[in-house]
């Protein structure tokens, strides 16, 4: 028998007031998925999660968790992590777990198992006597995605789980969400960090203007926006004067991380250029060729997007 979606979403559009915040979303995530969502501050990542989570009455269309329609009993189908760390401070990690399972409904014993099972996952077991409130913030997330887990959801949500953490952390983490994908679970994961959703994901979408699009598995998305062009890196010695940016705009490039680090995506040779630069005189610190990623491609959704809205104001 087929097995199905953790979450599937058809023409879902929903409003705050008159304003209409998402419009005709479909979007599909399997068991043993992770699908990456992304999009600017505003773009309707909130409203979705509040959808997704019964918090929110669509205006219209359908959400279906693990094959059934949202209500009181399916939204249990659902673990929720949200942005900022929600767990009782002043408890330990166990207790914590311990409340949050008697919350999530299941019982003594069912708790006491599922915690058993959760920090298998998590790998929580060497502090589990440890008050939250002395943890590092990579901790806390830890604990935070057990206490979302413990009721053995059909989908995990994860509200940018890597703010605030350091990069051993980071890393902890990452393979705590790819040990739940192996384990069946189908997760959403809301994130800024592309470059690390690029390595995560199996499948990832760009919400903008209350649309997802475009959706599809990474490399397929970025082979079919840049086919086969090359990204130009280079970082300058010092801040570029007036003159020198005019050069730098005039090949294409655009300023990134500040006035030093410039780009372009461009299927010109790397030595045509770099001659270019210094024969212009800018005086390059390093310079990074790559293939284009995440990165790149939602820059250019968020240009093409910016540039639409100013050119549909009369």
């Amino acid at each position: 028998m087929e097995i199905p979606a953790a979450l599937e979403i058809h023409d879902l559009s929903a409003c705050y007031g008159d304003r209409e915040i998402l419009r005709r979303i479909n979007m599909r995530i399997e068991r043993g998925e992770i699908f990456g969502l992304f999009g600017q501050n505003g773009a309707g990542k909130t409203t979705l999660i509040r959808a997704i989570c019964g918090r929110l009455k669509p205006r219209k269309g359908t959400i279906m968790i693990s094959g059934q329609a949202i209500r009181h009993g399916v939204v249990r189908q659902i673990g929720l992590v949200p942005q900022e760390i929600a767990l009782y401070q002043h408890l330990t990690i166990l207790e914590n777990l311990q409340v949050f399972g008697r919350l999530s409904g299941l019982s003594a014993a069912a708790t006491k198992d599922a915690i058993i099972e959760v920090i298998k996952h998590t790998a929580l077991a060497d502090r589990l006597h440890e008050r939250v409130e002395v943890l590092s913030g990579g901790w806390k997330r830890r604990v935070n995605i057990a206490a979302a887990i413990l009721h053995r959801p059909a989908l995990l949500i994860l509200d940018e789980p890597m703010v605030g953490v350091d990069i051993e952390a980071r890393i902890t983490l990452q393979n705590v969400i790819l040990n739940l994908r192996d384990s069946g679970v189908g997760i959403l994961l809301i994130t800024h960090d592309l470059q690390q959703a690029e390595t995560l994901c199996t499948q990832v979408g760009f919400l903008h203007q209350g649309v997802i699009g475009p959706q599809g598995a990474p490399r397929a998305l970025l082979d079919l926006a840049f086919d086969g062009q090359h990204e130009i890196i280079i970082v300058s010695e010092q801040p570029v004067s007036a003159t020198d940016e005019a050069v730098l705009r005039g090949r294409g490039f655009s300023p990134v991380e500040g006035g030093q680090c410039w780009s372009v995506i461009s299927n010109s040779p790397l030595q045509e250029i770099t001659e270019h630069l210094e024969q212009s005189g800018i005086a390059t610190k390093e310079i990074r060729f790559r293939k284009p990623g995440l990165d790149s491609l939602f820059l250019r959704l968020a240009d093409q997007s910016d540039t639409g809205l100013r050119g549909s104001r009369p």
